[in-house]
């Protein structure tokens, strides 16, 4: 069996990959209203905790991107005698770039909407013992020199109740 943070890390990432739903839910939005983004394929959509100094000299790794990782892992034991009962947080950092800072802020904001869609539209059971509750958190961070001239970065964070034997 693959480790609680992988475990989680790829039950997110398969959400937002299958059927191409979060590019699908980016071209929605911007088709409603009116704007245009990068694209944001499903090979640019993956498991791993980069940081944006390393994935730009990393030449597979293109922008827009979405790095899913398990931020923290919590065993309080709501219920007595399972192996694990708590809760793991797992983050999707999307960073955008252009080589003007506005282009690359309103594309980061088209790429957390559609995150955000995703993940309120799967509330409830997860599978194999992960329930997602529907709460979310979301950090903007200001640009900075990167990238294509301007990187930004969002980090979206969801919690994950997990109940195993």
């Amino acid at each position: 069996m693959l480790p609680l943070t992988l475990l989680a890390t790829n039950k997110l990432l398969n959400l937002l990959t299958a059927n191409n739903a979060l590019s699908q839910a980016i071209s929605s939005n911007t088709a409603i209203s009116g704007v245009t983004v990068p694209a944001l394929n499903t090979s640019q959509i993956i498991g791993s905790f980069i940081s944006p100094d390393m994935g730009d000299l990393n030449l597979q790794l293109t922008y827009p991107r979405v790095c899913i990782y398990t931020s923290q892992v919590a065993n309080n034991q709501r219920e007595k005698f399972r192996s694990f009962s708590g809760a793991i947080s797992v983050v999707a950092d999307v960073w955008s770039s252009d080589s003007l800072q506005q282009p690359a802020e309103l594309a980061l904001h088209f790429f957390v909407q559609g995150i955000a869609g995703i993940l309120q539209a799967n509330m409830g059971d997860w599978g194999d013992g992960f329930r997602y509750s529907g709460v979310y958190g979301v950090q903007m961070q200001t640009p900075k020199l990167g990238g294509l001239g301007f990187v930004q970065l969002a980090r979206v964070t969801c919690n994950l109740d997990v109940t195993l034997n």
